[in-house]
């Protein structure tokens, strides 16, 4: 007896099993509470990113980079110039440089500061270095970009000896913000809102170890059901049947019940 009652609870363990389909109209079933959910965190996220978080703007400026040693440009001023310019990325972000640029503009901030607001790119197989500076003032943000293009070409000619780079743009002030992307945010925080709202439920559902119909005697506990009792819901106080109707698994189709047995 005692191996037969062994032997029945490693079945029942081994047959643990998620209905799909039940954990599915679970879901459905909480449809408008997920709904609201996933409005009220958009709304979050638009409202953060439009009334908390400061806008950036970015300006940038444009150096050109060309070594040339005589009046005709060469294949090899040409390939040098692309090398340089690696070094001058190096250069531009360099202490000297930013702190230059601070003294001049009388800035209040530490060149490490600075270098988080500045941005090097050199576009693929060219000689113009991008200098792009984020700021919340889109006119200081120009003011910033335009200094450094100037302080890094003087430094340039005078440190590495060579040609000073061109400064063939200068910055512009007439842009939009950078940052936040208020659409961008308000989605993410919507479809966040909807995965917790379905990630609450489906973990509800899955440590909910409630007794609702002779299925889940068999499933949860392992045991046979005998026989069942028709409930009449006439003869209810209303209360107890309302629960039953509204809580969970009301989703559920009605089943057979199954007559006695010994």
């Amino acid at each position: 007896m005692r191996g037969y009652v062994m032997e029945r609870e490693q079945d029942f363990d081994n047959e643990i099993e998620i209905d799909l389909k039940d954990l599915f109209l679970e879901i459905i079933s909480y449809w408008q509470w997920i709904i609201l959910v996933t409005i009220a965190t958009g709304a979050v996220a638009f409202a953060i990113s439009r009334f908390m978080i400061t806008p950036m703007y970015e300006s940038t400026s444009e150096l050109y980079v060309l070594s040339k040693s005589t009046s005709i440009t060469s294949l090899a001023d040409i390939q040098t110039g692309t090398s340089l310019t690696n070094d001058y990325i190096v250069v531009v972000k360099g202490r000297p440089v930013l702190d230059q640029v601070i003294e001049n503009l009388n800035l209040n901030e530490s060149y490490k500061t600075l270098g988080g607001r500045v941005t090097l790119d050199n576009p693929s197989n060219s000689r113009v270095l991008n200098i792009t500076v984020t700021d919340p003032d889109p006119q200081m943000a120009k003011t910033i970009a335009d200094e450094i293009a100037k302080v890094a070409s003087a430094y340039i000619a005078e440190k590495m000896k060579q040609d000073p780079p061109t400064i063939i743009q200068s910055g512009y002030d007439d842009g939009g913000a950078v940052s936040p992307n208020i659409g961008k945010n308000t989605v993410i925080g919507a479809f966040a809102g909807a995965f917790l709202s379905i990630a609450v439920i489906v973990v509800s559902y899955l440590f909910n170890d409630t007794i609702i119909d002779t299925e889940d005697v068999e499933k949860k506990l392992g045991m046979n059901v005998l026989g069942t009792l028709p409930l009449d819901e006439s003869e209810d106080d209303g209360e107890q049947g309302k629960g039953r109707k509204h809580g969970r698994g009301s989703h559920r189709k009605k089943r057979k019940k199954k007559s006695a047995s010994a």
